[in-house]
């Protein structure tokens, strides 16, 4: 990889070590079908022949059952989700059957890896370097404090940094078609969980649907727009709050204007 230009280097991690050595470009371009080498450790598949270690790295030690099954699919067995496929798991609430493609989930856990080491915690990099704010206390009640849509532009009264939601890309998006823009809305304020069901409560979900549609299905047809938020056990951040908005082939000046001509981490590693 090149060296990053003035607008992106500041989304990368500061240290002396531009990036994790586990995490190597275009991986997929270089696997070798592994279905003749019989049955490989979850550790060994999509890598290479020749770059195969006996030895487990330590950001696969002690992971997940979901994440070992995710990494040890084989690349050309793999399909992406269809737009059509996306809207129904988001609709019949089975978001847990979201899934990177292999070879990119193992580059998200090789970086989360990277990252903790480098910050202390995941949490601490996304609000330093993604969302940089420096205070993470709201400012007024939710959904108050944002940007607001005015004649489909965004006006702000205020520092941007001091806004109480943040929209940027989803670093790490899933195995979806291409055409599917992923983004993760941020806010300072929490999104209400009902304590038994481990669900948004009708009140929060319903201030989510109105931001929405206000921010989104007014510049995007309400059938190419989808959201959600992360049940508590597949969230990889528990002290932050964000939701996933999907958006099917948007207008990409809109998803620049949003998003502040934000880049998703994933592309520039």
């Amino acid at each position: 990889m090149g060296a990053p230009t003035s607008s992106t280097a500041t989304l990368l991690p500061t240290s002396k070590i531009d990036k994790p050595a586990a995490l190597r470009p275009s991986l997929e371009q270089e696997i070798t079908d592994t279905a003749s080498d019989g049955e490989l450790p979850y550790w060994q598949v999509n890598v290479p022949a020749d770059q195969r270690k006996a030895d487990c790295p330590v950001f696969l030690k002690d992971i997940t059952d979901r994440n070992r099954d995710i990494i040890r699919v084989p690349f050309n067995e793999y399909r992406y989700q269809t737009w059509e496929e996306v809207k129904a798991l988001i609709d019949s609430d089975a978001i847990d059957r979201f899934r990177r493609a292999p070879t990119d989930h193992r580059k998200y856990l090789a970086y989360m890896d990277f990252i903790k080491n480098a910050y202390g915690s995941i949490m601490n990099f996304v609000q330093q370097r993604r969302l940089k704010w420096t205070d993470p206390t709201p400012v007024g009640a939710p959904f108050t404090n944002p940007g607001t849509v005015s004649h489909h532009r965004w006006s702000l009264s205020h520092d941007a940094t001091e806004d109480d939601i943040k929209i940027i890309y989803n670093d790490w998006p899933y195995g979806i078609d291409p055409q599917i823009v992923h983004l993760c809305v941020w806010t300072k304020f929490e999104l209400i969980d009902d304590q038994k069901t481990e669900r948004l409560t009708p009140q929060a979900r319903q201030e989510i649907d109105e931001y929405v549609d206000k921010t989104f299905r007014s510049r995007v047809p309400r059938d190419q727009v989808r959201w959600f938020k992360n049940w508590a056990n597949l969230k990889s951040i528990h002290s932050m709050e964000h939701f996933h908005v999907l958006l099917f082939n948007p207008d990409l000046d809109f998803i620049k204007e949003i998003t502040s001509d934000d880049i998703p981490l994933s592309r520039l590693l």
